[in-house]
């Protein structure tokens, strides 16, 4: 009798033991622990920094919210994100006109046009978010100011913008050699117009492509 009741109490604590184990089991190489990813995002400071106009604008007319500062409230308030306008000291020509021909001569000229203030404490962000409008298949020199008025080590940066088509100009690759330091990631372009008329297209864009970036 006393051999059986051994024997049963031996194989108990050994299912008991096995049982436990299976919790201290590391997980597979390619899983993470949903903590670990949520503190991460958790920890990440981000901030949107854009420059937009408003005035006589390509295909919409007179405006008095940009097209890309649009897209930077969807962003902010899909991430949480700060805000920062990039704002030039002298404003560039309500015109339509005026303004292209200005941005052209800027182009041109590559110049860099001074800007009201900067961001505070950009050290505190881990990921900046970099609106404008493209200008003459560039980005207006306005922005290049911003980049090089800052350090960028070891932050990500994020373009999007707005014209008049649905793309990138391709010339958004240069960022890194004026925000040294700073990787990209991939970015969004979108119609202007379609800001105006059809915001909530542009938002369910602005969505996915943040799902798309871990968003």
């Amino acid at each position: 009798m006393k051999k059986i009741l051994f024997l049963i109490l031996s194989i108990l604590t050994m299912t008991m033991f096995t049982a436990c184990g299976g919790e201290n089991n590391p997980p597979a190489q390619n899983e993470k622990p949903a903590q670990q990813t949520e503190s991460k995002k958790s920890d990440s400071k981000i901030l949107v920094a854009y420059y937009s106009r408003n005035g006589d604008n390509y295909e919409v007319g007179v405006i008095e919210k940009g097209n890309t500062k649009i897209v930077a409230e969807m962003i902010a308030e899909k991430t949480g994100a700060d805000m920062f306008e990039i704002k030039p000291i002298k404003n560039y020509p309500e015109n339509y006109q005026a303004c292209t021909e200005l941005a052209k001569e800027e182009l041109q000229s590559n110049a860099r046009p001074e800007i009201v203030g900067n961001v505070e404490n950009l050290e505190q962000y881990d990921t900046i978010f970099l609106g404008y409008p493209i200008w003459w298949s560039d980005l207006p020199m306005v922005v290049y100011t911003f980049l090089e008025k800052n350090n960028w080590q070891g932050k990500t940066i994020i373009p999007f913008c707005t014209s008049g088509g649905d793309y990138m100009t391709g010339k958004e690759s240069n960022i890194p050699q004026h925000a040294k330091g700073a990787k990209m990631l991939e970015g969004l372009g979108l119609k202007g117009k379609l800001c105006q008329d059809k915001p909530a297209e542009v938002q369910k864009k602005v969505n996915d492509w943040l799902v798309g970036l871990g968003y």
